[in-house]
């Protein structure tokens, strides 16, 4: 009869020590499902911002040839200038 008893105790403490892993177990899986959902979100955001990071230097490389674009500006504009005062104007 006392065998027994230390046997139920015996499993009483597994069934304990097995109750208490299975919730802190869940616990981590709940705290971590958000964590990686929102991961995921942010992985889909960035593609997303990357390609228009992308597309935006597409579209702006042509104003690499700003500063050309100006100087000759200027040096049409003195050559005008110039012109005009030989005319006298």
């Amino acid at each position: 009869m006392f065998v027994f008893a230390a046997e139920s105790t015996s499993n009483t403490g597994w069934v304990v020590g097995f109750t208490i892993g299975i919730v802190v177990v869940l616990v981590v899986v709940a705290l971590v499902i958000p964590i990686l959902m929102l991961a995921h979100k942010i992985g889909k955001e960035a593609k997303l911002i990357d390609d228009s990071l992308a597309q935006s230097v597409e579209n702006t490389a042509g104003l690499a040839g700003l500063n050309d674009t100006n100087r000759m500006a200027v040096n049409v504009i003195q050559g005008l200038e110039r012109g005009r005062k030989r005319l006298g104007g």
